[in-house]
Protein backbone atom coordinates (compact mmCIF):
# COMPACT_ATOMS: atom_id res chain seq x y z
CA UNK A 1 0.00 0.00 0.00
CA UNK A 2 2.16 3.04 -1.13
CA UNK A 3 2.22 5.98 1.79
CA UNK A 4 -0.54 8.17 2.58
CA UNK A 5 1.33 11.50 1.43
CA UNK A 6 3.30 9.99 -1.52
CA UNK A 7 3.98 7.53 -4.34
CA UNK A 8 6.43 4.71 -4.79
CA UNK A 9 10.13 5.59 -5.91
CA UNK A 10 10.86 5.30 -9.58
CA UNK A 11 14.20 3.94 -10.35
CA UNK A 12 15.34 6.81 -12.77
CA UNK A 13 15.53 9.68 -10.21
CA UNK A 14 11.89 11.42 -11.64
CA UNK A 15 9.30 13.46 -9.47
CA UNK A 16 8.86 9.90 -7.73
CA UNK A 17 11.75 9.01 -7.19
CA UNK A 18 11.51 12.15 -4.39
CA UNK A 19 8.81 9.90 -2.37
CA UNK A 20 11.41 6.89 -1.65
CA UNK A 21 10.13 5.97 1.89
CA UNK A 22 11.80 2.56 1.58
CA UNK A 23 10.26 -0.84 3.54
CA UNK A 24 9.28 1.09 6.39
CA UNK A 25 6.45 2.65 4.54
CA UNK A 26 4.77 5.20 7.18
CA UNK A 27 6.96 4.13 9.88
CA UNK A 28 10.01 6.41 7.94
CA UNK A 29 7.80 9.20 7.50
CA UNK A 30 7.33 9.53 11.23
CA UNK A 31 9.69 11.85 11.63
CA UNK A 32 8.20 14.16 8.82
CA UNK A 33 4.70 13.74 10.11
CA UNK A 34 6.06 14.44 13.87
CA UNK A 35 8.57 17.49 12.98
CA UNK A 36 9.97 19.78 15.44
CA UNK A 37 7.52 22.56 14.35
CA UNK A 38 4.27 20.57 14.92
CA UNK A 39 5.80 19.22 18.46
CA UNK A 40 6.27 22.54 19.90
CA UNK A 41 3.33 23.98 18.60
CA UNK A 42 1.65 20.91 20.65
CA UNK A 43 3.33 22.01 23.58
CA UNK A 44 2.95 25.51 23.70
CA UNK A 45 -0.63 25.05 22.56
CA UNK A 46 -1.65 22.30 25.61
CA UNK A 47 -1.46 19.70 22.83
CA UNK A 48 -4.45 21.45 20.77
CA UNK A 49 -2.30 21.34 17.55
CA UNK A 50 -1.88 17.58 17.92
CA UNK A 51 -5.32 17.12 18.91
CA UNK A 52 -6.11 17.78 15.25
CA UNK A 53 -5.01 14.93 13.77
CA UNK A 54 -7.18 12.74 16.55
CA UNK A 55 -10.35 14.94 15.70
CA UNK A 56 -9.90 13.82 11.90
CA UNK A 57 -12.99 12.01 10.89
CA UNK A 58 -15.49 14.20 13.14
CA UNK A 59 -17.47 17.35 12.43
CA UNK A 60 -15.55 20.44 11.18
CA UNK A 61 -14.82 23.38 13.79
CA UNK A 62 -17.01 26.29 12.21
CA UNK A 63 -18.07 29.80 13.04
CA UNK A 64 -20.20 32.39 11.46
CA UNK A 65 -18.89 35.96 10.68
CA UNK A 66 -20.49 39.40 11.35
CA UNK A 67 -21.44 39.58 7.55
CA UNK A 68 -23.44 35.49 7.40
CA UNK A 69 -20.07 34.31 6.12
CA UNK A 70 -19.11 30.59 7.14
CA UNK A 71 -15.26 29.93 7.99
CA UNK A 72 -14.36 26.39 9.05
CA UNK A 73 -10.86 25.34 10.96
CA UNK A 74 -8.36 24.14 8.22
CA UNK A 75 -7.42 20.54 8.81
CA UNK A 76 -4.02 19.60 9.66
CA UNK A 77 -2.22 17.83 7.10
CA UNK A 78 1.51 16.39 6.52
CA UNK A 79 4.36 18.63 5.22
CA UNK A 80 5.15 15.38 3.56
CA UNK A 81 9.17 14.59 3.08
CA UNK A 82 10.31 17.89 1.19
CA UNK A 83 9.19 20.97 3.61
CA UNK A 84 12.85 22.56 3.50
CA UNK A 85 12.11 24.39 6.55
CA UNK A 86 14.75 22.86 8.33
CA UNK A 87 12.68 19.93 10.07
CA UNK A 88 14.36 17.72 7.57
CA UNK A 89 17.77 16.19 6.05
CA UNK A 90 18.97 16.13 2.13
CA UNK A 91 21.93 14.53 1.77
CA UNK A 92 23.30 14.33 5.17
CA UNK A 93 22.63 18.14 6.03
CA UNK A 94 19.95 20.02 7.21
CA UNK A 95 17.44 22.10 4.53
CA UNK A 96 15.77 25.00 5.46
CA UNK A 97 15.36 27.68 2.40
CA UNK A 98 13.39 30.04 5.65
CA UNK A 99 17.08 31.13 6.30
CA UNK A 100 17.28 32.38 2.77
CA UNK A 101 17.43 36.24 1.80
CA UNK A 102 14.76 37.12 -0.25
CA UNK A 103 12.46 34.22 0.95
CA UNK A 104 9.73 36.67 1.63
CA UNK A 105 8.12 37.62 -1.29
CA UNK A 106 5.13 38.08 -3.91
CA UNK A 107 6.74 35.97 -6.50
CA UNK A 108 7.96 32.30 -5.94
CA UNK A 109 8.66 31.71 -9.33
CA UNK A 110 12.27 32.42 -9.68
CA UNK A 111 15.17 30.45 -8.02
CA UNK A 112 16.98 32.37 -5.11
CA UNK A 113 20.05 33.02 -2.94
CA UNK A 114 22.45 32.92 -6.03
CA UNK A 115 20.37 30.14 -7.95
CA UNK A 116 19.23 31.22 -11.56
CA UNK A 117 16.34 28.79 -12.58
CA UNK A 118 12.62 29.72 -12.69
CA UNK A 119 9.68 27.80 -12.72
CA UNK A 120 7.89 27.69 -16.14
CA UNK A 121 4.19 26.61 -16.23
CA UNK A 122 0.76 28.30 -16.25
CA UNK A 123 0.84 31.23 -14.26
CA UNK A 124 -1.49 31.38 -10.92
CA UNK A 125 -1.67 34.18 -8.33
CA UNK A 126 -2.81 32.71 -5.08
CA UNK A 127 -4.60 34.45 -2.51
CA UNK A 128 -5.16 33.10 1.18
CA UNK A 129 -7.25 34.91 3.91
CA UNK A 130 -5.84 34.08 7.18
CA UNK A 131 -8.99 33.72 10.11
CA UNK A 132 -9.79 33.41 13.57
CA UNK A 133 -12.48 30.75 13.93
CA UNK A 134 -12.42 30.99 17.65
CA UNK A 135 -13.51 34.90 16.59
CA UNK A 136 -16.10 34.66 14.60
CA UNK A 137 -14.07 34.46 11.50
CA UNK A 138 -11.78 37.41 12.81
CA UNK A 139 -8.98 38.73 9.81
CA UNK A 140 -5.28 37.55 11.18
CA UNK A 141 -3.18 40.62 10.65
CA UNK A 142 0.98 40.03 9.99
CA UNK A 143 0.68 36.02 10.09
CA UNK A 144 3.36 34.55 7.55
CA UNK A 145 2.21 31.75 5.27
CA UNK A 146 5.35 29.29 4.11
CA UNK A 147 3.78 27.98 1.07
CA UNK A 148 5.64 25.20 -1.57
CA UNK A 149 4.73 23.13 -4.08
CA UNK A 150 6.09 20.71 -6.85
CA UNK A 151 6.60 21.92 -10.58
CA UNK A 152 4.94 21.46 -13.39
CA UNK A 153 6.79 17.97 -14.19
CA UNK A 154 5.99 16.96 -10.30
CA UNK A 155 9.32 17.98 -9.10
CA UNK A 156 9.84 19.54 -5.71
CA UNK A 157 12.82 21.76 -6.10
CA UNK A 158 16.43 20.99 -3.82
CA UNK A 159 15.44 18.08 -2.98
CA UNK A 160 14.49 16.33 -6.54
CA UNK A 161 16.42 19.06 -8.00
CA UNK A 162 19.32 20.47 -5.90
CA UNK A 163 20.03 23.36 -8.64
CA UNK A 164 16.65 25.35 -8.24
CA UNK A 165 14.86 26.28 -4.63
CA UNK A 166 11.59 27.97 -6.56
CA UNK A 167 8.44 27.29 -6.09
CA UNK A 168 8.99 27.97 -2.09
CA UNK A 169 8.19 31.49 -0.05
CA UNK A 170 6.58 33.47 2.21
CA UNK A 171 4.52 36.17 2.59
CA UNK A 172 2.45 37.84 5.39
CA UNK A 173 -1.17 38.68 5.90
CA UNK A 174 -2.29 42.23 5.73
CA UNK A 175 -5.24 44.39 8.16
CA UNK A 176 -7.59 42.17 5.75
CA UNK A 177 -5.90 38.47 6.62
CA UNK A 178 -4.73 38.38 2.78
CA UNK A 179 -2.03 37.35 1.31
CA UNK A 180 -0.99 36.82 -2.40
CA UNK A 181 2.03 34.77 -3.98
CA UNK A 182 2.55 34.25 -7.60
CA UNK A 183 3.47 30.88 -9.00
CA UNK A 184 2.75 28.35 -11.11
CA UNK A 185 -0.11 25.55 -11.42
CA UNK A 186 1.30 22.22 -10.22
CA UNK A 187 1.64 19.34 -11.89
CA UNK A 188 0.18 15.83 -10.78
CA UNK A 189 2.62 13.19 -10.18
CA UNK A 190 1.20 8.94 -9.07
CA UNK A 191 -0.06 8.52 -5.91
CA UNK A 192 -1.34 12.19 -4.86
CA UNK A 193 -4.34 14.95 -6.17
CA UNK A 194 -2.84 17.87 -7.40
CA UNK A 195 -1.91 20.18 -4.46
CA UNK A 196 -0.24 23.09 -2.21
CA UNK A 197 1.46 22.66 0.82
CA UNK A 198 1.84 25.61 3.64
CA UNK A 199 2.63 26.51 6.89
CA UNK A 200 1.20 28.99 8.81
CA UNK A 201 3.28 31.29 11.56
CA UNK A 202 2.70 34.07 13.94
CA UNK A 203 4.87 36.14 12.51
CA UNK A 204 7.57 36.28 9.89
CA UNK A 205 10.03 36.25 12.62
CA UNK A 206 8.93 32.61 13.71
CA UNK A 207 8.80 31.91 10.20
CA UNK A 208 12.53 32.65 9.47
CA UNK A 209 13.69 31.76 12.97
CA UNK A 210 12.26 28.30 13.31
CA UNK A 211 9.35 29.46 15.60
CA UNK A 212 6.80 26.91 15.71
CA UNK A 213 3.76 26.62 13.05
CA UNK A 214 -0.08 27.22 14.15
CA UNK A 215 -0.93 24.70 11.10
CA UNK A 216 0.40 22.84 9.20
CA UNK A 217 -1.65 21.71 5.77
CA UNK A 218 -2.42 21.61 2.36
CA UNK A 219 -4.74 23.01 -0.41
CA UNK A 220 -6.10 20.72 -3.71
CA UNK A 221 -6.82 22.08 -6.98
CA UNK A 222 -9.90 21.27 -8.69
CA UNK A 223 -10.41 18.80 -11.08
CA UNK A 224 -12.27 20.92 -13.80
CA UNK A 225 -9.11 23.60 -13.97
CA UNK A 226 -6.46 19.92 -13.50
CA UNK A 227 -7.48 18.66 -16.62
CA UNK A 228 -7.79 21.83 -18.86
CA UNK A 229 -3.88 22.60 -17.72
CA UNK A 230 -2.88 19.24 -18.16
CA UNK A 231 -4.36 18.12 -21.47
CA UNK A 232 -2.41 21.38 -22.65
CA UNK A 233 1.13 18.88 -22.43
CA UNK A 234 3.97 20.52 -22.55
CA UNK A 235 5.79 20.49 -19.38
CA UNK A 236 2.53 19.26 -17.71
CA UNK A 237 3.20 15.72 -20.41
CA UNK A 238 3.16 13.43 -17.50
CA UNK A 239 0.11 15.26 -15.14
CA UNK A 240 -2.79 13.70 -17.13
CA UNK A 241 -1.81 9.90 -16.81
CA UNK A 242 -1.33 10.50 -13.33
CA UNK A 243 -4.13 12.66 -12.31
CA UNK A 244 -6.15 9.21 -13.98
CA UNK A 245 -4.85 7.23 -11.44
CA UNK A 246 -6.09 9.33 -8.50
CA UNK A 247 -9.29 11.26 -7.22
CA UNK A 248 -10.00 13.82 -5.02
CA UNK A 249 -11.62 11.75 -2.55
CA UNK A 250 -9.26 8.73 -2.86
CA UNK A 251 -6.39 10.87 -1.97
CA UNK A 252 -4.23 9.83 0.81
CA UNK A 253 -4.66 13.08 2.66
CA UNK A 254 -7.98 14.81 1.65
CA UNK A 255 -10.04 11.58 1.72
CA UNK A 256 -9.55 12.09 5.73
CA UNK A 257 -11.44 15.28 5.54
CA UNK A 258 -15.04 15.87 6.03
CA UNK A 259 -17.32 17.59 3.50
CA UNK A 260 -17.06 21.34 5.36
CA UNK A 261 -13.05 20.12 5.62
CA UNK A 262 -12.59 19.39 2.09
CA UNK A 263 -14.45 22.26 0.74
CA UNK A 264 -12.29 24.69 2.67
CA UNK A 265 -9.13 22.99 1.88
CA UNK A 266 -10.22 22.85 -2.19
CA UNK A 267 -8.83 26.27 -3.80
CA UNK A 268 -11.07 28.15 -6.11
CA UNK A 269 -9.88 29.20 -9.61
CA UNK A 270 -11.05 32.09 -11.81
CA UNK A 271 -9.49 32.41 -15.21
CA UNK A 272 -8.08 29.62 -17.81
CA UNK A 273 -5.38 27.83 -18.87
CA UNK A 274 -4.06 29.96 -21.47
CA UNK A 275 -3.81 33.28 -19.54
CA UNK A 276 -3.41 31.92 -16.05
CA UNK A 277 -5.48 31.33 -12.70
CA UNK A 278 -6.91 33.27 -9.51
CA UNK A 279 -7.03 31.20 -6.88
CA UNK A 280 -8.69 31.88 -3.87
CA UNK A 281 -8.47 30.02 -0.12
CA UNK A 282 -9.22 30.56 3.41
CA UNK A 283 -7.74 29.04 6.11
CA UNK A 284 -8.89 28.96 9.42
CA UNK A 285 -7.51 28.89 12.74
CA UNK A 286 -8.55 27.97 15.88
CA UNK A 287 -5.70 29.82 18.11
Amino acid sequence: MPNPEDPAPQANGGPDAEHDHGPEGLAADLPHLMTRRLMVAGLAMGGAALSLWAARGGAAVTATSADGSVCVQQPAATAGPFPADGSNMRDGQTVNILTEAGVIREDIRPSIGGLTPVAEGVPMQVEISLVDVNRACAPLAGHAVYLWQCDAAGVYSIYGAPDRNYLRGVAISDAQGRLRLTTVFPGCYPGRWPHLHFEVFASADDAVRGGPALLTGQFALPEAECRAVYSEGGAYAASMPALEGVSLTRDGIFRRSSAEELAAQTLVLTGGAAQGYRATGQVGLVL
